[in-house]
Parts: C-alpha cells; sequence; structure tokens
C-alpha cells in the first residue's frame, strides 16, 4: 500500500472516494459538485489530503483542514474526512492513511489533530486504538444557519 499527498492531478481517484464518504453520511450521491468542491480545496490550498493506493486502485482517503490554537499559539489540524471504499475495510487502510496523518503533523510541529465522528460510527474502535482520546473535558457548540 502507498500513501501519497493528493494533488489536482490525482482529482479522477480522489471524488468518487469523497463522494462515498458523503454518501456514508446521508448526503445524495453527486459526484460532479464532489469533483467542484475538491477542486477549490486543491486551487485554494486550504486542506491537506492523503490517499492510500494498491498499485493504480485508490482504497481511500483522509482530509485535513489546518487551524491554530490561540491559547498554545501552535498549528492545529481537523481530521474532518476519513474514508475507505467498502472493499479495502479491514485491511489496515485507515490505520495507514491516519498514521501517515499524525505523521505530517508532526513534521509541521502541530500541536494535533482533532476530530468528530458520528456517534454510531464503528471507526471509533480504530481510533481509540490508534491512541486518540475521546475529549470529556470540554463541550462542543454548533451554529447552523
Amino acid at each position: 500500500m502507498k500513501i501519497v499527498q493528493a494533488t489536482i492531478e490525482n482529482l479522477e481517484d480522489l471524488a468518487p472516494l469523497f463522494d462515498g464518504y458523503r454518501v456514508f453520511y446521508k448526503q445524495p450521491s453527486d459526484l460532479e459538485k464532489a469533483t467542484h468542491f475538491l477542486t477549490e480545496r486543491f486551487q485554494k490550498n486550504d486542506s491537506v489530503i492523503f490517499m492510500a493506493f494498491e498499485g493504480t486502485s485508490a482504497l481511500g482517503f483522509t482530509q485535513l483542514y489546518p487551524s491554530f490554537s490561540s491559547v498554545s499559539m501552535q498549528r492545529t489540524y481537523i481530521l474532518n474526512d476519513l474514508f475507505v471504499a467498502s472493499g479495502a475495510r479491514g485491511k489496515g487502510v485507515g490505520e495507514t492513511i491516519m498514521n501517515k496523518a499524525k505523521a505530517f503533523a508532526i513534521s509541521e510541529k502541530a500541536k494535533g489533530i482533532t476530530l468528530e465522528t458520528d456517534v454510531t460510527n464503528p471507526a471509533q474502535k480504530l481510533y481509540e486504538r490508534l491512541g486518540w482520546t475521546k475529549d470529556t473535558e470540554v463541550f462542543h457548540y454548533t451554529w447552523k444557519v
């Protein structure tokens, strides 16, 4: 398995995975809109995406959004998206991608990585096995339009 930092040249392989990720979270499939969204991320350079490949087959991806911690005055990342194609699950793809994201954050001297997930997402077991801890010290609030 090979992990690469995605560029716009990977868009054709990445867009169907991103669309699958959105479908997993109960959104309607829209490959055109997914492609447009990812194109903007690459053009604006406002996220970091890692992809897993086996040969020429794209197996999964994670997308990190940069942020900052004012208290620690350090860069931090939000792991907003993690998705492994259904046929590749259970083969260590998610773990490998997440470890790449952690190595990247370390190389950037970031404070850390934060993620949020659906309370029913079975990937929580993976997160905990890899040393991620559930935040019990702060509340997260959301304002929606």
